[in-house]
C-alpha cells in the first residue's frame, strides 16, 4: 500500500502524516503540499521540515491561479483582514455562510489534484487531516464527513477504482487529534497553524485559538510556544 498525504505544516496534517508513516512505513508514504496564494508561506516551510523529519518523499504544487478571483481573507491579494475571533463567534454573524477564511472548494481541488498525482505515483490511498471541529457550524463544509464520502466516491470511480481517500480524523475533535499526535510523538514544535506569517503565532485568530485549546484540553503546553519562549 502506497499512501499520498496532503500536508500543510499544521498539527492536523502533520498528525495525519505521522499516522500514515506508523501504519504503512515511511518508504510507502509521500507528502504533498499546496501553495494556493495564502498570505504567507511559513506553513509550507514547516511542511517541508516535517517531511524531512519523517524521511518521506515531498512535493509542492502551485494552485494559486485558481483562487485569483476569490477575496477570501486567507489569500495574499484579499482586501479583507483575517478575523481575530473564534470560529463560533464568526459563525454567529454569518447566517450559515462559511467563515471568511474558507477558501472556495479548496479541499475539493486539493483532493482532485492529489488523485492525479497518486495515480502517477501508484498510490492507492490519499490521507488528509480534516476533523469535525472545522466542519462544525458549516465553517469549512469541505471538512465534513459527507463531503469526504462524496469525494471518495468520485475519486474512486474516476480513478478506475484505483484510488481512495481517507480522512482518519473526520469524526474526531482537534483535542482528539492532538491526543493521537502525542501518542505518536509528533514534533509539534515544527508545525505552524497561525493564519498570520509573523515570527510568533498571533494567538487571536481562530486557528490559534483552536490550537491552544486542543493542547490545554490534553493537559500539555503547545511545544511550539515552549520553543518560542526559549528564544
Amino acid at each position: 500500500m502506497k499512501v499520498l498525504v496532503l500536508v500543510s505544516g499544521g498539527i492536523d496534517s502533520t498528525t495525519c502524516l505521522a499516522l500514515a508513516v506508523d501504519k504503512y512505513g515511511r518508504e510507502n508514504v509521500s507528502a504533498l503540499s499546496m501553495y494556493y496564494g495564502q498570505k504567507h508561506d511559513k506553513e509550507l516551510a514547516c511542511a517541508k521540515k516535517v517531511a524531512k523529519v519523517y524521511e518521506v518523499d515531498y512535493m509542492e504544487l502551485n494552485l494559486s491561479s485558481i483562487f485569483a478571483q476569490s477575496n477570501c481573507s486567507l489569500l495574499r491579494h484579499s482586501s479583507e483582514d483575517i478575523p481575530k475571533e473564534s470560529y463560533a463567534d464568526q459563525l454567529d454573524k454569518r447566517d450559515g455562510v462559511p467563515v471568511s477564511t474558507y477558501v472556495p472548494f479548496r479541499n475539493g481541488l486539493f483532493l482532485a489534484s492529489a488523485a492525479s498525482i497518486a495515480l502517477s505515483k501508484e498510490c492507492s490511498l490519499i490521507y488528509y487531516g480534516a476533523h469535525s471541529d472545522d466542519a462544525a457550524g458549516n465553517a469549512y463544509p469541505d471538512c465534513s464527513s459527507s463531503f469526504n464520502n462524496a469525494m471518495n466516491d468520485a475519486i474512486y470511480i474516476g480513478s478506475g477504482n484505483q484510488v481512495k481517500i481517507e480522512a482518519p480524523f473526520v469524526n474526531m475533535t482537534k483535542k482528539d487529534v492532538v491526543a493521537k499526535g502525542i501518542e505518536l510523538s509528533v514534533p509539534y514544535e515544527l508545525t505552524w497553524s497561525c493564519y498570520e506569517g509573523h515570527e510568533k503565532p498571533c494567538g487571536v485568530c481562530a486557528t490559534c485559538i483552536d490550537r491552544q485549546r486542543a493542547f490545554e484540553e490534553n493537559g500539555v503546553k503547545d511545544p511550539l510556544l515552549m520553543q518560542e519562549e526559549k528564544k
